[in-house]
């Protein structure tokens, strides 16, 4: 009955006594402390079977089946573990040797630490938080938490150390009820359970019935899904078992297809991020059943994959795709699109028609995840076929890899969608407490947004790292992208980097949020993957210091803000070397085009030589990295405002729509320019706009969409969703009113093409990818940093002299952000025969080629115009004063 019932949860055997709080931590298998507690008072360990325990009326501990006296340690006791250093001090006890034994034998039982006085009397109770105990007692890594399946035998595994019992509900198909029931058997030694089963089970629907105890609750039997499924059914309802190398599970040819070889270095990629429904929802070129689903990559005509390739003709490398492991935040049978009626530019209604189906609306980013390790189903043409999904996410892999891109995806292993008992609690309602990062009170921790997770426990780092081998390996993913990287151990992402180099045979790139803050921040529980402490991993992280002083502002600014705080990019430029905030921001500007690299010497704009560790950026080093390949260089992404709705805020609103195209063009020249990882948001060469949407997770389709004629950039679907944007409608009404903003077909044509340029540049010129921070330091300069520097124009030098630099010997670029031509003086170039990079002299940008060069160290550059200059490897023909072969 449990494996039919509607209800996923049954309690067995209430909880006496509701408390939840858990304020004292088990350090290892035989020392536990309570913090802020005096070692003077009198302390037991009480276990209940049942869930019994609870206070009489006298306040006198009852239920219990066991209490264990203990003595609290004086002097300098035992060490502290390194993972509980976090922990404040207290009263700490060290068990005996047949006391630890009589824990490990009951693992599955209620325990309270109790306080107590003189008379026997409770002072004070408290649940304990066990991811030390069992992290310390038990051999996680020779557990079998994961199916093992083929065609002549299955065997199952769940990782369940805390469950006083576990069966399986076996089914024959996706919706019909449970054929067999069947008990898993324990292992003492892992804390595993497992079962082997005879045959062939391929294809074969299957939950866990865990019976554990769940603080607040009792004895709990929870049915519950694989955390390690390989496939689902319909809206994760049930695992399925599914055997990878089995050839119906793959498209013809998966297994010898050919694949782009793995870059060199990180400092090679160039990346485009795209969600795989804004990708083709809107191209009427893909067949109407594969829209919005990983099989729109294999129409290969359609307007989307002809574009594809088109970058990847001109230099784009590897496609990271938004989330498409399974997540739970979209209905994934019966999702719905709201039809929204056309309306004015400012009009509230597509926002409000999309927040009422919100629910059940085929969209989301998918930042909430489900399961790590298995495909998301509403991206399947059927996903109630629970092999439908593999298939069509390989031959989705297939595809990009077909057209010469290699395929990133973006993992959150930072939290999951819900914790407890929530029907879309996985790891929880199996081992409750012990997946997910708990405060002191022992409540879970939410600083990512939703329940956080806990990698630093040794079994949640291993799904983390067993799921991302499985992405790699079987699904062909080339390199993994991490959200909110920052919240997670650098130990953990070592330990991934290894265990991937191990089952693909070379090195996967790792990039990811290293944002410091939280719980964690400033190493309060571990060493993090964050920036600044990823040095010598290779791991690289994205770098906001070129990013804000670009765009000016921040990720959360509203009001005048949104307005005020302009970047270099938007009207900084314009000002001043002088004026504090355009200073800071070509100092920052500088500092990207350095990779960020901390130890790069640098002029700053105030006349003083220093490091870039020594420039103040948000309260730490602007400079971090001791690599290239450390930092992820971008303008845009998937979060917060496009680039094009920010300029719509900052620049003037006379600015007209051929202008606004050039600073996006600029954006994008910046970060082609800059030493490291080139990082690109889809539709960013279409000057894509989310009608000034902040945050577009749930937006839906009409403010995600991307169009692949190049006729529209999404700019004035409405006001934006009231959630995150009401309290600033009425400074966004006007601008999405405003004629002026939205760009022709002609402008986004425009931008397309020397998008493609900037591509072609970066791939065509070495010296813009160096991968040692002792040759960027060697190499590149900026000769006209400083006190006398004209702001508005940013100028680097790069010199590969001596090395193999390609088809140039020097690169000279200069970037003018002002909407004015600039000339500028350059000793030091003076005698050099440079030519504008041919890109450039036969490009889309026609503005860029009034740049000029006279060979005596002059030089000229448009309005809002980045000019590359270099000097061939081989002698060049003689050089006129335009600056082009005579």
């Amino acid at each position: 009955a449990d494996c039919d019932a509607a209800s996923p949860a049954r309690t067995l055997a209430a909880v006496a006594d509701p408390r939840v709080d858990a304020r004292a931590y088990w350090l290892d298998a035989h020392t536990v402390r309570w913090p802020g507690k005096s070692p003077s008072a009198r302390y037991r360990l009480a276990r209940s079977d049942d869930a019994a325990l609870h206070l009489d009326a006298e306040r006198r501990v009852q239920g219990a089946d066991r209490a264990i006296s203990l003595t609290a340690i004086v002097g300098s006791g035992e060490p502290t573990p390194p993972a509980f250093a976090f922990v404040p001090p207290g009263a700490q006890f060290l068990l005996t040797t047949d006391d630890q034994r009589d824990v490990r034998d009951h693992l599955d039982a209620q325990w309270w630490l109790l306080q107590e006085n003189a008379d026997g009397r409770v002072v004070d109770a408290t649940l304990l938080q066990s991811p030390g105990l069992l992290d310390a007692a038990l051999d996680g890594d020779r557990a079998v938490p994961a199916p093992r399946v083929s065609a002549t035998s299955t065997e199952l595994g769940l990782w369940a150390p805390t469950a006083r019992q576990v069966a399986v509900c076996l089914y024959a198909g996706a919706d019909g009820p449970a054929e067999r029931t069947l008990p898993l058997r324990h292992d003492r030694v892992t804390g595993a359970w497992t079962l082997d089963l005879d045959g062939d089970h391929r294809g074969r629907a299957y939950a866990f019935l865990v019976d554990v105890q769940v603080p607040g609750v009792g004895v709990v039997r929870n049915r519950v899904t694989d955390p390690y499924a390989v496939t689902l059914t319909a809206d994760s309802a049930r695992s399925v078992l599914a055997d990878l190398d089995d050839p119906r599970l793959a498209p013809a040819g998966w297994t010898t297809h050919p694949r782009p070889a793995p870059p060199a270095g990180n400092v090679d990629m160039s990346i485009y991020e795209l969600h795989v429904r804004d990708f083709s929802a809107a191209d009427r070129s893909v067949p109407a059943a594969h829209r919005g689903r990983y099989l729109a990559f294999i129409d290969a005509a359609s307007n989307g994959m002809r574009h594809l390739r088109a970058l990847r003709e001109a230099g784009l490398t590897d496609i990271h795709l938004l989330p498409v492991f399974d997540f739970a935040s979209v209905p994934e049978r019966g999702c719905t699109t709201p039809v929204i009626p056309p309306s004015a530019p400012d009009s509230p209604i597509p926002q409000q028609l999309i927040a009422a189906s919100a629910a059940r609306d085929c969209y989301n980013w998918g930042y909430d995840p489900y399961h790590f390790g298995a495909p998301e189903g509403s991206y399947a043409t059927d996903a109630s076929d629970g092999d439908a999904r593999i298939r069509e996410f390989r031959a989705m892999v297939q595809a990009l890899h077909a057209a010469g891109l290699r395929v990133g995806m973006d993992v959150v292993y930072n939290h999951v969608h819900a914790s407890g008992q929530d029907a879309t609690s996985v790891l929880d309602r199996i081992v409750p407490g012990y997946y997910l990062r708990l405060d002191a009170n022992g409540a879970v921790e939410h600083s990512t947004c939703c329940a956080n997770t806990a990698t630093e426990h040794r079994m949640m780092a291993r799904l983390m790292v067993d799921t991302l081998v499985r992405w790699a390996r079987d699904y062909g993913i080339d390199s993994f992208r991490f959200d909110l990287m920052g919240h997670q151990p650098r130990a953990v992402m070592e330990q991934a980097q290894r265990a991937l180099r191990d089952a693909v045979g070379h090195d996967v790139p790792l990039i990811g949020e290293g944002w410091n803050y939280g719980e964690v921040a400033d190493g309060r529980r571990f060493v993090q993957a964050a920036q600044g402490r990823l040095a010598g991993t290779g791991i690289g992280t994205f770098s906001d210091r070129a990013r804000d002083a670009l765009r000016g502002g921040g990720c959360c600014d509203s009001g005048a803000d949104l307005v005020q705080r302009k970047g270099w990019l938007n009207g900084l430029a314009e000002l001043p070397v002088t004026d504090p905030a355009a200073a800071r921001a070509a100092d920052l500007v500088h500092a990207g085009l350095a990779g960020t690299l901390r130890d790069y010497p640098m002029t700053f704009a105030d006349g003083h030589r220093d490091t870039l560790a020594s420039l103040a950026y948000a309260g730490q080093p602007a400079g971090y990295a001791i690599a290239p390949g450390d930092v992820v260089n971008y303008v845009e992404n998937h979060d917060n405002l496009t680039l094009f709705d920010v300029d719509a805020l900052r620049l003037p609103s006379t600015t007209p729509r051929a202008e606004r195209a050039r600073v996006q063009a600029l954006g994008v020249a910046v970060v082609a320019l800059s030493q490291g990882v080139a990082y690109y948001h889809a539709g960013i060469d279409l000057l894509r706009s989310k009608s000034l949407d902040r945050n577009s997770f749930d937006s839906g389709d009409r403010f995600n969409r991307l169009d692949w004629t190049y006729t529209d950039n999404g700019f004035g679907a409405g006001l934006p969703a009231s959630a995150d944007n009401s309290k600033d409608w009425p400074l966004l009404a006007p601008v999405l009113r405003d004629p002026r903003i939205r760009p022709t077909p002609r402008d986004i044509a425009w931008m397309r093409d020397v998008f493609r340029d900037w591509l072609r540049i970066r791939a065509s010129t070495p010296l813009l990818r160096l991968r040692d921070a002792a040759e960027v330091q060697r190499r590149l300069t900026f000769p006209n940093a400083g006190t006398a520097t004209n702001n508005a124009v940013i100028v680097g030098h790069v010199d590969g002299s001596g090395i193999d630099a390609g088809a140039y010997r020097e690169v000279l670029y200069l970037v003018n952000a002002s909407a004015e031509a600039r000339s500028i003086v350059l000793p030091s170039e003076r005698g050099k025969p440079y030519v504008l990079h041919p890109v450039q002299r036969r490009g889309a940008d026609a503005r860029v080629r009034q740049a000029r060069s006279d060979g005596l160290g002059h030089f000229s550059v448009p309005p809002r115009t980045a000019a590359v200059f270099v000097l061939p490897a081989r002698p060049a023909r003689p050089v006129s004063g335009t600056g082009f072969p005579a």
